[in-house]
């Protein structure tokens, strides 16, 4: 069981790097063999549009053929990304970039998480986003989870974020674990059950 938190943040050691790394914990208490994609510092060169992709390969040669590959071979993909405009141009072209696999029907049936860090407004919007990137690959998404942060390693005073960081990753886990069945215990929506669970509500920064 194989689940791969992507960084799409340009910051070392940043927000969306924290609540990742929480996620990916989360994920390996459940038995997940758990890996990080961080996309800053690869050489991921934009889509040209040649349509290429539509027979599942891309001309353009650098780290995104290795990076697919290790998709492919993924059981469950989390991808968390800041809230600038929307998403970060590395992380906009990156998603662009896994479309080989998309239309070849690579990524289906994988699941799939979000993790979205936002200074105040929009984060869900970002997550919508992602969750429909999911919905085009076919893939199943398990749940979202939107941070509120503004300087760097924030976050962490987000508790209720920590926390269902944590429990998106044991539900990919135990998602994969069970045969692609959820656990009874997330059958409700993911920031209820954070708040009975560790009695912490949405943090938000005034």
């Amino acid at each position: 069981m194989r689940i791969m938190g992507v960084v799409c943040s340009p910051r070392v050691g940043g927000n969306t790097e924290i609540l990742v790394k929480e996620a990916m914990s989360g994920a390996k208490q459940e038995g997940a063999d758990t890996s990080l994609l961080f996309i800053r510092g690869k050489n991921i060169k934009p889509c040209d549009g040649c349509f290429g992709c539509h027979g599942g390969q891309c001309h353009i040669k650098d780290d995104m053929q290795e990076i697919n590959n290790s998709l492919i071979n993924m059981d469950g993909i989390l991808i968390g990304t800041p809230l600038y405009w929307t998403i970060p141009g590395q992380a906009a072209t990156f998603l662009d970039r896994t479309l080989p696999l998309a239309l070849t029907g690579k990524l289906a049936n994988k699941v799939g998480g979000a993790i979205v860090v936002a200074a105040r407004y929009a984060g869900e919007t970002v997550a919508a986003l992602l969750r429909r990137y999911y919905a085009y690959c076919h893939m199943i998404t398990m749940d979202w989870v939107v941070g509120y942060a503004l300087n760097k390693a924030d976050v962490v005073k987000d508790e209720a974020a920590m926390k269902a960081s944590f429990e998106v990753g044991r539900m990919m886990a135990l998602f994969v674990k069970n045969g692609n069945k959820l656990p009874e215990e997330f059958h409700g929506p993911l920031m209820p059950y954070v708040y009975k669970k560790y009695g912490v509500a949405r943090y938000r920064k005034s």
